[in-house]
C-alpha cells in the first residue's frame, strides 16, 4: 500500500468531475474569507450561536421592559391616589359651600361640619366634643380644614 502512495505522489492523479467538485469544496485560494479554520495551525474559529444570542437578548428585553412597565404602573397608582384624594377635597369642599356659615373661614383653621335636624348642613368653630351630650345637631359629619386652593380637607369624619 504504500507504494501506492508514493506512486500517486510522484505521478498526475486523475479524477471524476464528481472527486474535483468535493476538493473545490475544501480548497480555496483566500483562506481568510472561510468561516472556518482552513487547517490544523490556524486560529480556532467558533461559530456563534445566533439564536442563542438572540435568545438571551429577547430575555434581557423584556426584564428590562418588565422593570420599567412596574416603575410606570407605581406611578399610575401613585397618580390614582391623588386623584382619587382630589375628588374627595371636591366633593367635601361642595357639600361645605353649600352648607350654612356664619362667619368667614379662615385658611388653615379646623371647623366642623353638622347635619341640623331639617336635613340642612352646617359649619361650626366647636367641634363635637366640646358640645358633649348637649349636641343641638342631629349628627356629626367631619372635621374639615380649609386650605390654601379654598379647598376643604376632611381630617375627621363623622358617625
Amino acid at each position: 500500500m504504500a507504494d501506492k502512495v508514493e506512486k500517486k505522489i510522484g505521478s498526475v492523479m486523475v479524477m471524476s468531475d464528481e472527486e474535483l467538485e468535493k476538493l473545490r469544496d475544501k480548497i480555496t485560494t483566500t483562506p481568510s474569507t472561510l468561516p472556518y479554520a482552513h487547517h490544523a495551525g490556524s486560529a480556532l474559529i467558533k461559530p456563534e450561536d445566533k439564536g442563542k444570542i438572540k435568545g438571551q437578548a429577547l430575555a434581557a428585553m423584556h426584564e428590562q421592559s418588565q422593570m420599567h412597565l412596574e416603575k410606570i404602573y407605581e406611578q399610575m397608582k401613585l397618580l390614582l391616589k391623588q386623584a382619587e384624594e382630589v375628588h374627595s377635597r371636591i366633593e367635601i369642599s361642595e357639600q361645605i359651600y353649600q352648607a350654612e356659615m356664619k362667619f368667614k373661614p379662615l385658611m388653615g383653621h379646623t371647623y366642623h361640619l353638622y347635619e341640623k335636624e331639617d336635613g340642612k348642613q352646617l359649619l361650626s368653630v366647636i367641634s363635637p366634643r366640646e358640645w358633649g351630650a348637649s349636641m343641638p345637631f342631629k349628627k356629626f359629619v367631619a372635621t374639615v380644614k380649609l386650605l390654601s386652593d379654598h379647598t376643604w380637607k376632611v381630617e375627621e369624619e363623622g358617625d
